[in-house]
Protein backbone atom coordinates (compact mmCIF):
# COMPACT_ATOMS: atom_id res chain seq x y z
CA UNK A 1 0.00 0.00 0.00
CA UNK A 2 1.14 3.75 -0.21
CA UNK A 3 1.30 5.09 3.81
CA UNK A 4 0.25 8.95 4.27
CA UNK A 5 2.43 9.51 7.74
CA UNK A 6 1.16 12.44 9.44
CA UNK A 7 3.69 14.54 10.99
CA UNK A 8 4.76 13.30 14.50
CA UNK A 9 3.46 13.98 16.94
CA UNK A 10 -0.23 15.39 15.59
CA UNK A 11 -3.26 13.46 15.95
CA UNK A 12 -4.56 11.75 12.89
CA UNK A 13 -7.73 13.73 12.76
CA UNK A 14 -5.62 17.15 13.40
CA UNK A 15 -2.68 16.80 10.43
CA UNK A 16 -2.53 18.88 7.80
CA UNK A 17 1.09 17.63 6.68
CA UNK A 18 2.12 14.00 5.08
CA UNK A 19 4.92 12.18 4.42
CA UNK A 20 4.26 9.64 1.44
CA UNK A 21 6.08 6.22 2.07
CA UNK A 22 5.06 2.65 1.29
CA UNK A 23 4.11 0.21 3.94
CA UNK A 24 2.66 -3.50 3.82
CA UNK A 25 3.79 -6.64 5.80
CA UNK A 26 4.95 -8.68 3.28
CA UNK A 27 6.55 -5.36 1.40
CA UNK A 28 8.42 -4.82 4.30
CA UNK A 29 10.00 -7.89 5.09
CA UNK A 30 10.87 -8.20 1.12
CA UNK A 31 12.91 -4.45 2.13
CA UNK A 32 14.52 -5.49 4.94
CA UNK A 33 15.50 -8.89 3.33
CA UNK A 34 16.56 -7.08 0.41
CA UNK A 35 18.25 -4.10 2.46
CA UNK A 36 20.03 -6.73 4.25
CA UNK A 37 22.14 -8.28 0.98
CA UNK A 38 18.71 -11.08 -0.16
CA UNK A 39 17.55 -11.62 -3.43
CA UNK A 40 14.23 -11.16 -3.00
CA UNK A 41 10.80 -11.03 -5.04
CA UNK A 42 7.57 -9.97 -4.59
CA UNK A 43 4.61 -10.78 -5.56
CA UNK A 44 1.57 -8.92 -5.14
CA UNK A 45 -1.11 -6.33 -7.55
CA UNK A 46 -1.11 -2.44 -7.19
CA UNK A 47 -3.26 0.08 -9.50
CA UNK A 48 -2.14 1.34 -12.95
CA UNK A 49 -2.14 4.71 -10.49
CA UNK A 50 0.71 6.77 -8.87
CA UNK A 51 0.40 5.19 -6.02
CA UNK A 52 1.27 2.12 -7.81
CA UNK A 53 3.95 3.36 -9.66
CA UNK A 54 5.64 5.08 -6.34
CA UNK A 55 5.21 1.35 -4.38
CA UNK A 56 6.67 -0.69 -7.55
CA UNK A 57 9.36 2.37 -7.50
CA UNK A 58 10.42 2.46 -4.08
CA UNK A 59 10.57 -1.60 -3.83
CA UNK A 60 13.35 -1.40 -6.45
CA UNK A 61 14.70 1.05 -5.63
CA UNK A 62 15.61 -1.33 -2.16
CA UNK A 63 16.84 -3.85 -4.60
CA UNK A 64 13.56 -6.19 -4.80
CA UNK A 65 12.20 -7.57 -7.73
CA UNK A 66 8.98 -6.63 -9.15
CA UNK A 67 9.16 -8.13 -12.51
CA UNK A 68 6.28 -10.68 -11.30
CA UNK A 69 4.06 -7.74 -9.87
CA UNK A 70 0.79 -7.35 -11.10
CA UNK A 71 -0.62 -3.99 -11.97
CA UNK A 72 -4.82 -3.77 -12.74
CA UNK A 73 -5.38 -1.33 -15.26
CA UNK A 74 -9.02 -0.70 -13.56
CA UNK A 75 -8.61 -0.54 -9.68
CA UNK A 76 -6.61 1.59 -7.42
CA UNK A 77 -3.66 0.98 -5.10
CA UNK A 78 -4.83 0.43 -1.50
CA UNK A 79 -3.73 3.25 0.87
CA UNK A 80 -2.71 3.42 4.28
CA UNK A 81 -2.82 6.42 6.74
CA UNK A 82 -1.75 6.50 10.62
CA UNK A 83 -0.26 9.18 12.53
CA UNK A 84 3.17 8.92 14.65
CA UNK A 85 3.03 8.65 18.98
CA UNK A 86 5.86 7.36 21.18
CA UNK A 87 3.79 8.24 24.02
CA UNK A 88 0.49 6.93 22.99
CA UNK A 89 -1.42 4.69 20.61
CA UNK A 90 -0.93 4.99 17.05
CA UNK A 91 -3.98 5.40 14.77
CA UNK A 92 -4.09 3.68 11.44
CA UNK A 93 -6.83 4.14 9.04
CA UNK A 94 -6.91 1.19 5.71
CA UNK A 95 -8.43 2.00 2.71
CA UNK A 96 -8.02 -1.76 1.23
CA UNK A 97 -11.91 -2.62 0.03
CA UNK A 98 -11.60 -2.43 -3.77
CA UNK A 99 -8.46 -2.02 -4.22
CA UNK A 100 -6.31 -3.89 -6.54
CA UNK A 101 -4.79 -6.06 -3.99
CA UNK A 102 -7.87 -6.95 -2.32
CA UNK A 103 -8.81 -8.55 -6.14
CA UNK A 104 -5.55 -10.63 -5.53
CA UNK A 105 -6.76 -14.36 -7.44
CA UNK A 106 -5.57 -17.87 -8.00
CA UNK A 107 -4.61 -17.18 -11.43
CA UNK A 108 -2.35 -14.63 -10.43
CA UNK A 109 0.09 -17.01 -8.71
CA UNK A 110 2.13 -18.58 -12.00
CA UNK A 111 4.69 -20.87 -10.75
CA UNK A 112 7.49 -19.18 -12.24
CA UNK A 113 7.88 -17.15 -9.93
CA UNK A 114 8.89 -18.84 -7.53
CA UNK A 115 11.61 -20.36 -9.73
CA UNK A 116 14.76 -20.87 -7.36
CA UNK A 117 13.26 -19.93 -4.09
CA UNK A 118 14.35 -21.25 -1.01
CA UNK A 119 11.82 -19.13 1.27
CA UNK A 120 8.25 -18.06 0.94
CA UNK A 121 7.09 -15.61 3.23
CA UNK A 122 3.28 -14.83 4.03
CA UNK A 123 1.14 -12.93 6.11
CA UNK A 124 -2.33 -13.57 7.16
CA UNK A 125 -3.00 -10.62 6.11
CA UNK A 126 -3.43 -11.15 2.41
CA UNK A 127 -6.23 -13.80 2.50
CA UNK A 128 -8.41 -11.77 5.34
CA UNK A 129 -8.71 -9.14 2.14
CA UNK A 130 -11.00 -11.46 0.30
CA UNK A 131 -12.43 -15.41 -0.37
CA UNK A 132 -10.13 -14.80 -4.17
CA UNK A 133 -7.09 -13.61 -1.97
CA UNK A 134 -7.79 -16.13 0.53
CA UNK A 135 -7.74 -18.85 -2.23
CA UNK A 136 -4.39 -17.04 -3.75
CA UNK A 137 -2.89 -17.66 -0.51
CA UNK A 138 -3.01 -21.44 -0.12
CA UNK A 139 -2.00 -21.53 -4.59
CA UNK A 140 1.14 -19.37 -3.31
CA UNK A 141 1.82 -21.96 -0.41
CA UNK A 142 1.15 -25.08 -2.58
CA UNK A 143 3.08 -23.57 -5.60
CA UNK A 144 5.97 -23.02 -2.98
CA UNK A 145 5.99 -26.57 -1.93
CA UNK A 146 6.40 -27.80 -5.07
CA UNK A 147 9.22 -25.39 -6.31
CA UNK A 148 11.22 -26.67 -2.74
CA UNK A 149 10.53 -23.64 -1.19
CA UNK A 150 10.16 -23.19 2.87
CA UNK A 151 7.24 -21.46 4.01
CA UNK A 152 7.31 -18.85 7.12
CA UNK A 153 3.79 -17.19 7.52
CA UNK A 154 3.32 -14.65 10.50
CA UNK A 155 -0.25 -14.25 11.14
CA UNK A 156 -0.02 -10.40 11.44
CA UNK A 157 -3.69 -10.23 12.93
CA UNK A 158 -5.43 -6.76 12.19
CA UNK A 159 -8.43 -6.43 13.93
CA UNK A 160 -10.28 -4.35 11.35
CA UNK A 161 -10.47 -6.78 8.43
CA UNK A 162 -12.89 -9.32 11.02
CA UNK A 163 -13.34 -10.56 14.06
CA UNK A 164 -11.71 -13.27 15.70
CA UNK A 165 -13.80 -16.15 14.41
CA UNK A 166 -12.93 -15.12 10.92
CA UNK A 167 -9.39 -14.95 11.56
CA UNK A 168 -9.09 -18.27 13.34
CA UNK A 169 -11.17 -20.08 9.92
CA UNK A 170 -9.52 -18.10 7.19
CA UNK A 171 -6.10 -18.05 8.85
CA UNK A 172 -5.41 -20.57 11.72
CA UNK A 173 -5.38 -23.51 9.08
CA UNK A 174 -2.21 -21.82 7.19
CA UNK A 175 -0.51 -21.93 10.97
CA UNK A 176 -0.44 -25.59 10.17
CA UNK A 177 1.28 -25.53 6.52
CA UNK A 178 4.22 -22.89 7.43
CA UNK A 179 7.47 -24.50 8.06
CA UNK A 180 8.27 -21.37 10.32
CA UNK A 181 5.72 -19.91 11.97
CA UNK A 182 6.47 -15.90 13.39
CA UNK A 183 3.49 -15.10 15.75
CA UNK A 184 2.69 -13.24 18.90
CA UNK A 185 1.74 -15.04 21.77
CA UNK A 186 -1.93 -13.86 22.04
CA UNK A 187 -2.25 -14.25 18.03
CA UNK A 188 -1.57 -18.48 18.47
CA UNK A 189 -4.12 -18.00 21.42
CA UNK A 190 -6.99 -16.47 19.52
CA UNK A 191 -5.98 -18.71 16.03
CA UNK A 192 -5.61 -22.15 17.65
CA UNK A 193 -7.97 -21.56 21.19
CA UNK A 194 -4.56 -22.61 22.90
CA UNK A 195 -1.71 -21.03 25.23
CA UNK A 196 0.94 -20.72 23.14
CA UNK A 197 3.07 -23.00 24.08
CA UNK A 198 0.75 -25.61 23.89
CA UNK A 199 0.00 -24.30 20.17
CA UNK A 200 3.58 -24.51 19.59
CA UNK A 201 3.86 -27.79 20.55
CA UNK A 202 0.95 -28.72 18.32
CA UNK A 203 2.44 -27.42 15.70
CA UNK A 204 5.98 -28.61 15.89
CA UNK A 205 4.34 -32.65 15.89
CA UNK A 206 2.84 -31.23 12.16
CA UNK A 207 4.81 -29.13 8.96
CA UNK A 208 6.25 -26.86 11.32
CA UNK A 209 10.14 -26.66 11.89
CA UNK A 210 10.05 -23.69 14.31
CA UNK A 211 7.88 -21.74 16.09
CA UNK A 212 8.90 -17.72 17.21
CA UNK A 213 6.65 -16.79 19.91
CA UNK A 214 5.85 -13.08 19.86
CA UNK A 215 5.32 -12.32 23.43
CA UNK A 216 3.72 -9.15 25.11
CA UNK A 217 6.88 -7.89 26.92
CA UNK A 218 8.75 -8.07 23.01
CA UNK A 219 10.69 -11.47 24.13
CA UNK A 220 10.73 -13.61 21.57
CA UNK A 221 11.28 -17.40 21.93
CA UNK A 222 12.10 -19.84 19.14
CA UNK A 223 11.18 -23.74 19.51
CA UNK A 224 12.32 -26.36 17.54
CA UNK A 225 12.09 -30.28 18.26
CA UNK A 226 15.92 -29.67 19.91
CA UNK A 227 14.84 -26.78 22.11
CA UNK A 228 13.91 -23.50 22.92
CA UNK A 229 15.95 -20.39 22.57
CA UNK A 230 14.89 -16.80 23.97
CA UNK A 231 16.05 -13.34 23.38
CA UNK A 232 15.26 -10.03 25.16
CA UNK A 233 14.00 -6.79 23.66
CA UNK A 234 16.85 -4.48 22.70
CA UNK A 235 16.12 -1.21 25.57
CA UNK A 236 16.11 0.98 22.77
CA UNK A 237 14.30 5.13 22.35
CA UNK A 238 11.06 3.88 20.25
CA UNK A 239 10.19 6.97 17.81
CA UNK A 240 7.76 5.19 16.02
CA UNK A 241 6.63 1.31 17.35
CA UNK A 242 5.04 0.45 13.88
CA UNK A 243 6.85 -2.26 11.55
CA UNK A 244 8.92 -3.62 14.34
CA UNK A 245 7.36 -7.28 13.98
CA UNK A 246 8.32 -7.32 10.21
CA UNK A 247 11.77 -5.97 10.36
CA UNK A 248 11.98 -8.86 13.68
CA UNK A 249 10.68 -11.18 10.54
CA UNK A 250 13.30 -9.84 8.27
CA UNK A 251 16.34 -10.16 10.68
CA UNK A 252 15.36 -13.22 12.25
CA UNK A 253 15.00 -15.15 8.55
CA UNK A 254 17.93 -13.05 7.22
CA UNK A 255 20.39 -15.50 10.05
CA UNK A 256 18.43 -18.65 9.16
CA UNK A 257 18.98 -18.27 5.22
CA UNK A 258 22.36 -17.51 6.23
CA UNK A 259 23.18 -20.77 8.70
CA UNK A 260 22.83 -19.07 11.45
CA UNK A 261 21.94 -20.89 15.15
CA UNK A 262 18.62 -20.09 16.35
CA UNK A 263 20.02 -17.59 19.20
CA UNK A 264 22.08 -15.64 16.76
CA UNK A 265 19.24 -15.65 14.20
CA UNK A 266 16.80 -14.01 17.00
CA UNK A 267 19.52 -11.85 17.99
CA UNK A 268 19.41 -10.48 14.34
CA UNK A 269 16.18 -9.99 14.38
CA UNK A 270 15.49 -8.24 17.78
CA UNK A 271 18.82 -5.51 16.35
CA UNK A 272 16.96 -4.87 13.35
CA UNK A 273 13.25 -3.99 15.09
CA UNK A 274 15.08 -1.99 17.44
CA UNK A 275 16.81 0.28 14.57
CA UNK A 276 12.99 0.23 13.09
CA UNK A 277 11.34 1.83 16.30
CA UNK A 278 14.00 4.41 16.45
CA UNK A 279 12.40 5.89 12.75
CA UNK A 280 9.30 6.84 11.46
CA UNK A 281 7.84 4.94 8.68
CA UNK A 282 7.77 1.08 8.46
CA UNK A 283 11.16 0.75 6.53
CA UNK A 284 12.94 4.09 7.00
CA UNK A 285 15.44 1.96 10.16
CA UNK A 286 15.61 -0.99 7.90
CA UNK A 287 19.54 -1.35 7.63
CA UNK A 288 22.36 -3.06 5.43
CA UNK A 289 23.62 -6.10 6.33
CA UNK A 290 27.07 -4.33 7.44
CA UNK A 291 24.72 -1.48 9.94
CA UNK A 292 22.74 -4.57 11.84
CA UNK A 293 26.58 -5.66 12.26
CA UNK A 294 27.64 -2.79 13.88
CA UNK A 295 24.27 -1.97 15.78
CA UNK A 296 24.26 -5.54 16.95
CA UNK A 297 28.03 -4.87 18.63
CA UNK A 298 27.05 -1.56 20.04
CA UNK A 299 23.72 -3.29 21.67
CA UNK A 300 25.79 -5.88 23.09
CA UNK A 301 28.22 -4.14 24.18
CA UNK A 302 31.17 -4.77 22.06
CA UNK A 303 31.43 -2.47 19.57
CA UNK A 304 31.18 1.47 19.54
CA UNK A 305 28.33 3.50 19.91
CA UNK A 306 29.62 5.92 17.17
CA UNK A 307 30.63 4.81 13.58
CA UNK A 308 33.37 7.14 12.55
Amino acid sequence: MLLLLAEPGVPLARAVNFRRSVAGAESNVAAGLARLGHRVRWLGRVGDDPAGEAVLRELRADGVDTSWAGVDPDLPTGLLMRDSHPGRAVDVQYFRTGSAASHLAPEHIRPEALDGARLCHVSGITPMLSSTAAAATRRLVDTARSAGALVSFDPNVRHKLGGAAQWAQTVGPLLREADIVLAGERELEMLTARTADEAAAELLKGRARTVVIKGEDHTATAVTADGRWTQQPFPVPAVDPVGAGDAFAAGYLSGLLRGLPQQESLAEGACVAALVVQSVTDTDGLPTAAARDRALAALTGGGESVHR
